[in-house]
């Protein structure tokens, strides 16, 4: 295997701050895939690429990548924007670039993840007639994939690979509730599912701020902004 830059022992050692991300982190070290559903701020997705760049980076396993599969919303007529396909998606991956500087301790550790192929960023746009192997494959922000594109990713694993999905029902920026409801259709068949486990997130969960503990209590306490059309 050739260079790929960061070794294990440059990952920070992650320790859950929450029972739900302990339950997450348990359930994944037994081998099962998962589901993090819930709200916003629980750290879902710091969670899941840490997990998942434990195992890519420690050669002992068969995962050789991390594949972040997301819908480039609002549009998914990204091919009619100007520039090449990876020019269009590294307008979406701020977050994760913030996340592996965290996890490394270094800035560039996003450049230094995707140009040593530990890391790759796609768009359900372009993922059709793929497959994926040995490779762990983060679905986030997953509120905002149709069924249809929930169900194209979760077809596309192939061999020696694990999935985690991560999102936010409230947090959909779909319109109407056939689509919105999409990702309730796809969770009740993962609950079916062997070696399938959904956690859910809720407000004590909450460890990005005070501030938006509080915020998204009250939202919710309130309905404000549940299931606008």
């Amino acid at each position: 295997m050739s260079n790929r830059g960061y070794k294990l022992e440059d990952l920070s050692e992650i320790e859950p701050k929450t029972s739900s991300q302990e339950k997450a982190i348990r359930y994944y070290e037994n081998g099962n895939n998962l589901a993090l559903t819930g709200s916003a701020g629980t750290g879902k997705t710091f969670l899941s690429i840490a997990l998942a760049l434990e195992e890519v980076l420690d050669r002992d396993t068969p995962y050789d990548k991390l594949v972040i599969i997301r819908s480039v919303v609002p549009t998914r007529e990204i091919g009619f924007l100007p520039g090449t396909e990876q020019e269009k998606l590294d307008a979406y991956t701020g977050p994760y670039q913030g996340i592996c500087a965290e996890l490394f301790g270094k800035a560039d550790a996003w450049n230094n993840l995707t140009k040593t192929n530990v890391i790759g960023f796609e768009s359900t746009s372009f993922i059709r007639g793929t497959t994926y192997n040995n490779s762990i494959i983060l679905v986030d922000e997953m509120q905002n994939l149709s069924f249809h594109e929930l169900d194209s990713v979760i077809t596309r694993v192939g061999r020696d690979s694990k999935l985690i999905f991560s999102g936010d029902y409230f947090q959909s920026d779909f319109k109407r509730e056939n689509e919105k409801d999409g990702i309730l259709e796809f969770l009740s068949i993962l609950e079916e599912l062997n070696n399938f486990e959904i956690v859910e997130f809720g407000w004590s969960d909450i460890v990005r701020s005070g501030l938006v503990r509080d915020y998204i209590m009250t939202k919710e306490r309130l309905q404000i902004g549940k299931r606008n059309t």
